[in-house]
């Protein structure tokens, strides 16, 4: 999928799930938290007073930041933990439609936030303008200590730059070349041989007969 259409697309779907959530998050503030409580009470859902806070909480200040694109991996995580207690304590044994009390509205929105915890919300948001502000400070930086690595190179070719590489002794007229190892090699060979040839011929006196 082209980058562009995915951050447009993620944008609309982090709007719309973000004005979801706030909308009920909105309407549990308006409530109360002692009616949320005690409705969450009368559904069976344990510890009725954290989870109504957390509902409340999460829902409105967790919508908002989908609608910024703030945060938007984090909040994913903690709205898919509350849609996910929703189907589990209150819709999950009415079926699937949302006209029996089913999950069918809860289990689109964990889906949604789900989604939003894998891919995050795309760059077209806070995160977004905040992650490309640090990847260009991080490559300013970067290139800033190149730079001096570089310098102080030049400058000092003795630690660990470029150096002139020296004479080798086989390239200096004044010094014998000496055999890198304990053969002769085919130089040599020749060597000796143009010596044995300048030796005058011995010859054997032959035996008496």
């Amino acid at each position: 999928m082209n980058r562009v259409a995915f951050d447009v697309a993620a944008l609309i779907a982090r709007i719309v799930t973000g004005v979801i959530f706030v909308a009920h998050g909105w309407q549990k503030w308006q409530a109360g938290l002692g009616a949320t409580t005690l409705g969450f009470r009368e559904m069976g859902i344990p510890l009725p007073e954290l989870a109504a806070g957390f509902a409340t909480v999460v829902e409105t200040v967790g919508g908002i930041f989908l609608i910024l694109g703030l945060l938007v991996r984090p909040v994913g995580l903690l709205l898919l933990v509350n849609m996910l207690g929703a189907i589990a304590f209150v819709h999950g044994g009415n079926g699937i439609l949302s006209a029996n009390g089913g999950w069918e509205f809860p289990g689109a929105l964990a889906v949604l936030s789900l989604l939003f915890l894998a891919l995050g919300g795309g760059r077209i948001g806070l995160d977004g303008i905040f992650g490309a502000m640090y990847r260009r400070r991080s490559e300013r930086h970067a290139a800033e200590d190149e730079a001096v690595v570089r310098s102080h190179r030049r400058t000092n070719p003795q630690a660990g730059g470029p150096t002139t590489p020296t004479q080798t002794t086989a390239e200096r007229p004044d010094v014998p070349r000496q055999p890198t190892s304990g053969r002769v090699n085919d130089e040599d060979m020749r060597d000796i041989d143009a010596l044995v040839s300048d030796e005058p011929p011995q010859h054997r006196k032959p035996p008496n007969r």
